[in-house]
């Protein structure tokens, strides 16, 4: 299970009930905050906030997923079966489900003005509730809305007074309404669109990092796509001849299933679906003796077409797609674990390095001097802007710097990565580098003094001035991923602005 952001967890309090709301730590909220760090941050944002807004990638967002896809797939299964086998007799046990679906679907529509959003361009999450009611109006919510009419409960209603004791004409009126609003119940198998999102969303806050694991959940996706549409290919094949009061040259009458059993038509409707679907000879018992069923024929060997683009699509697209960076990184981490064996490295190290390496790269292999190589020298400065400039900016000799000089600052920073308990800088040590802190938590200690840096803090900047040695014991208090200026690099700088210098012993000097 993921790991949960703190907070009181009293049975049914008010605090538990707000946890279930607030950020859970998982591979998509790690990635769009950037560390835990970031992520607790953003809990306790929200509980300052105090209103009814669930996050997306929440506790109760997760299991409120998995309810839902447990739901739609089972009314992607039911209701076809309902509207075509079952003809009506379906009990009360299956109307009291379609009663619950359609009311969950109407609650759903509810919930999504008070759920958060994660856009593709966004660097957090969406949870302002005006924002929200604007994005999901322009987006799901009329094609949510049509997929949630509540025809389960009118059918239900209907069937009530269908088997009640009414005139021959009151029967026979209500028969064609049964018949019409059963049509008109295909409208929820739209509700296929609100799967694939739950499918989606779900495959986004996994908090599994094995790629194969990814994978595996797109190959049971694209076959639960496949079973659907044999299935509901199936059902077509009896639902259409029942329409017509089942004429005696439908394959029904020839196959002398009018009496027998729902499972014995189902299993024979689904077999001929698939011998037309797989373009074989089984299950066909002559040619068609009507243009229904004809087109019946027509419209699932199309589908079986359709079926087959479908699965070699996304086979190719798995193959073809696949996270290259992902399988490099794997690659890479096998090569090292080949290297600690061969070795024989202690395992204790072995773990640190191997800890480090997943920090480091987090699942994925970027070469980032060579992707920045990749771009002009005008994009690679403004990719660097938008990375770093928040930093820099933060420090008061760089300020006030212009565009040109802070293009040539953040040309020379390095990225560095710490583990959890790693000492950045020991006391009384050569300081060669200040720090800029993109995410994670750092702890400075003097004798008996300790600050604590978060986000977006930086440290070391009187080394840049003295070139003397570090007075602080500096260490990760979680995974911190810095930027560093190295003094080598910053008076490189400032042979070239020299004015730099002046604003350095400005800033710097009340400290020394």
């Amino acid at each position: 299970m993921e790991r949960q952001a703190p907070g009181n967890t009293g049975c049914f309090s008010k605090d538990w009930c707000m946890s279930l709301l607030l950020p859970q730590l998982n591979r998509q909220s790690l990635h769009v905050y950037g560390s835990e760090v970031a992520v607790e941050i953003e809990c306790i944002k929200q509980r300052k906030r105090g209103l009814f807004v669930i996050h997306p990638f929440s506790t109760f967002r997760s299991y409120y997923i998995t309810c839902m896809v447990v739901v739609i797939f089972m009314n992607l299964i039911g209701i076809p079966m309902e509207i075509s086998y079952l003809n009506g007799h379906r009990g009360v046990g299956w109307g009291g489900f379609n009663v619950f679906s359609d009311t969950l679907f109407l609650i759903d529509i509810g919930l999504n003005f008070r759920t958060g959003i994660v856009t593709e361009d966004s660097e957090a999450a969406v949870l302002d509730i005006k924002c929200i009611r604007q994005m999901y109006l322009k987006g799901w919510f009329i094609a949510d809305v049509i997929t949630s009419f509540p025809v389960g409960c009118i059918v239900f209603v209907v069937n009530m007074h269908y088997y009640s004791e009414y005139s021959s004409e009151t029967s026979s009126a209500m028969a064609s309404l049964l018949t019409f609003l059963k049509i008109l119940s295909l409208v929820r198998l739209l509700r296929v669109s609100r799967l694939v999102r739950f499918l989606n969303e779900a495959e986004q806050v996994t908090n599994s990092d094995h790629e194969m694991a990814r994978v595996l959940f797109r190959v049971m996706s694209v076959f639960m796509v496949i079973f659907l549409l044999c299935h509901w290919n199936g059902c077509v094949q009896y639902f259409v001849p029942m329409l017509k009061a089942f004429p005696i040259d439908c394959w029904i009458q020839r196959e002398n299933l009018m009496n027998a059993t729902v499972i014995e038509k189902y299993t024979v409707g689904v077999f001929r679906a698939l011998s037309h679907m797989t373009a074989t000879s089984y299950g066909a018992s002559g040619l068609p003796t009507n243009e229904v069923e004809l087109w019946i024929v027509v419209t699932s060997m199309v589908s079986g077409a359709i079926m087959y683009t479908f699965l070699v699509a996304n086979t190719v697209t798995l193959m073809t797609e696949a996270d290259i960076t992902s399988w490099t990184y794997i690659s890479k981490n096998n090569h090292l674990k080949g290297y600690m064996k061969e070795i024989k490295l202690p395992k204790d190290l072995c773990t640190r390095i191997n800890s480090y390496f997943k920090t480091r790269y987090g699942g994925k292999w970027y070469d980032e001097k060579e992707v920045l190589n990749w771009v002009s020298s005008s994009l690679r400065e403004e990719i660097l802007m938008i990375m770093c400039s928040h930093l820099v900016r933060k420090v008061p000799i760089f300020r006030n710097c212009n565009e040109i000089i802070m293009s040539t600052v953040l040309l020379q920073l390095q990225y560095e990565v710490f583990q959890e308990g790693d000492v950045i800088m020991y006391p009384d040590t050569p300081c060669d580098r200040m720090f800029f802190i993109e995410h994670g938590h750092v702890i400075l200690q003097r004798n008996s003094f300790k600050r604590e840096l978060d986000d977006g803090d930086y440290f070391g900047e009187i080394c840049l001035l003295t070139r003397g040695n570090n007075l602080d014991r500096v260490y990760a208090q979680s995974a911190c991923y810095l930027f560093s200026l190295s003094v080598e690099r910053f008076y490189q700088i400032l042979e070239d602005y020299p004015e730099l210098m002046k604003d350095l012993e400005r800033a710097v000097g009340p400290k020394l």
